[in-house]
């Protein structure tokens, strides 16, 4: 996981995208931000992209496809698993069916929109902390990967 590489934020609401983006600049993050308004549009990217995105956040209600939609595709196609992205949730919709939803689909995190630039900055930076000190299997080279694969 190439710590340095694009975050996928799939957000609807043109607001979070606002603070999401100023929070990140404020805290020195250096990745960058590449922003969908549905999942069909994010869906799209990861197919086509060369280069894997550092994580992806996105929220659960969006028109087109929703989130968990969209991790339910992405957890099915054998491609896209094996890029092994991180995909955490960022959403108001934190209610207990939606958390069972999205843990049962191997979300790797689930996060309540915050009120505040001061709580979004914290939770980012405990998102981005955790995530750039994780090692997963795609920090390494694909050559070493595949040769573990074949068991």
């Amino acid at each position: 996981m190439n710590k340095n590489r694009p975050i996928i934020i799939i957000e609807d609401d043109l607001d979070d995208q606002f603070f999401l983006e100023t929070v990140f600049k404020k805290l020195n993050y250096e990745n960058e931000l590449v922003f969908f308004d549905d999942g069909e549009a994010a869906l799209a990217y990861l197919n086509t992209v060369e280069t894997l995105p550092f994580l992806i956040l996105s929220d659960i209600n969006m028109p087109k496809l929703n989130g968990l939609e969209l991790r339910k595709k992405l957890k099915t196609d054998a491609d896209l698993q094996l890029k092994c992205i991180p995909y955490l949730f960022f959403s108001t919709a934190a209610n207990q069916p939606a958390v069972i939803e999205a843990y049962s689909m191997s979300v790797q995190g689930f996060f309540v929109k915050q009120n505040s630039l001061e709580d979004l900055e914290k939770t980012i930076s405990v998102i981005m902390e955790y995530w750039t000190r994780c090692v997963a299997p795609n920090n390494f080279s694909p050559e070493v990967f595949y040769s573990h694969t074949n068991f």
